[in-house]
């Protein structure tokens, strides 16, 4: 009796090492389209069992590719609901689903982000994160792309040149939209502006454009320095009270960052009403809404954002495996939804 025909038989016939059809049978990294049709026609000329197998995912682009995502804090609702999002946008993917692999770090250090996103492409074909903008981040983000693996940046865009892309909202389209609301909505007094970090450069380019409207529209307004919170709810209650203390006339506010929580308990201990702006409709802030403590909220819309992503991601992977350039560096903008009392 013959024996029957094994992956490493198809190795030796191609030209390539085992581990190369392996990745042609079960799409674990990206193979270059010349050497999956060399892999392919090796396996048939040897009768080997999954040859047909391999054909059929070529045809189908029916390799099932695997994509890592990179989130913050594992507490924060929002996270969660966006991790919710990216595996349900894998797992609808046509014809064949991609695995999702989703980690959380609940520590903002970039030395352990850059560590994440290492760890996270070892088994995943492209990887996205959201991340603060630090060399040791943009440093693991070259040494991937150097890897063949293209990685996109989610919520907040960052500085890395060799970056795959950007899916998130136009931070400076979200800046603009509070401060002509808040202009038109408070009383006169000034307005104050929280972030978690500068280092999220979207929070950082919603700083500038919020102020850059006022400056333009309405320069009467006077903006206090800006709090940083560190995406700390107790930091945030802390700072916000100590602020109300220095500035009882504060007539608006804009969260532009995390710590959310915290903000919302300091303006439910406050006497008088502040007009105030924050991000993402989680169950705090829609109680708050209701309750008349909060007046706006921007929300990302974690369903597009994932879709889109997903879509990205695989096509960065198709072009690497066919040897084909990606442009880097590219922005995939998604429209924000905006969020009043009344429209809850």
């Amino acid at each position: 009796m013959s024996r029957r025909p094994t992956l490493a038989d198809v190795a030796r016939e191609a030209g390539v090492s085992s581990a190369t059809v392996d990745r042609v049978l079960n799409g674990r990294l990206p193979v270059r389209a010349g050497t999956t049709q060399r892999v392919i026609a090796a396996a048939e000329r040897i009768g080997y069992h999954a040859a047909a197998l391999m054909r059929e995912r070529q045809h189908e682009g029916g390799v099932r590719r695997t994509l890592a995502f990179c989130l913050q804090k594992r507490s924060d609702p929002f996270y969660c609901a966006l991790a919710e999002a990216l595996q349900s946008a894998c797992e609808s993917r046509h014809p064949t689903p991609c695995i999702a692999r989703i980690s959380f770090q609940d520590a903002l250090e970039p030395a352990a982000i850059a560590d994440q996103l290492r760890e996270a492409a070892r088994a995943a074909d492209a990887v996205a994160v959201v991340a603060v903008d630090h060399p040791h981040v943009n440093a693991a983000i070259a040494e991937l792309q150097a890897q063949g693996k293209p990685v996109f940046t989610l919520l907040s865009d960052l500085s890395a040149p060799e970056r795959a892309g950007y899916v998130g909202v136009d931070a400076r389209h979200s800046g603009r939209t509070v401060a002509w609301l808040l202009s038109r909505l408070a009383a006169p007094g000034p307005f104050a502006v929280f972030l978690g970090s500068h280092r999220y450069l979207g929070q950082e380019a919603a700083e500038g454009a919020f102020r850059s409207w006022l400056r333009e529209h309405a320069p009467q307004r006077v903006v206090l320095d800006t709090q940083v919170n560190l995406e700390d709810e107790r930091l945030a209650y802390e700072a916000l009270q100590s602020l109300l203390a220095r500035e009882p006339g504060l007539a608006g506010l804009y969260v532009a960052g995390g710590g959310v929580p915290g903000i919302v308990r300091a303006l439910r201990e406050h006497p008088t009403h502040v007009v105030s702006a924050c991000t993402e409709l989680m169950p705090d802030r829609r109680a708050a809404m209701i309750d008349g403590v909060l007046d706006l909220v921007l929300v990302s819309p974690r369903e597009r954002i994932a879709t889109t992503a997903v879509a990205r991601m695989l096509e960065a992977v198709q072009c690497a495996a066919e040897g084909r350039p990606w442009p880097v560096a590219q922005s995939f903008t998604q429209p924000f939804e905006l969020h009043t009392p009344e429209n809850l």
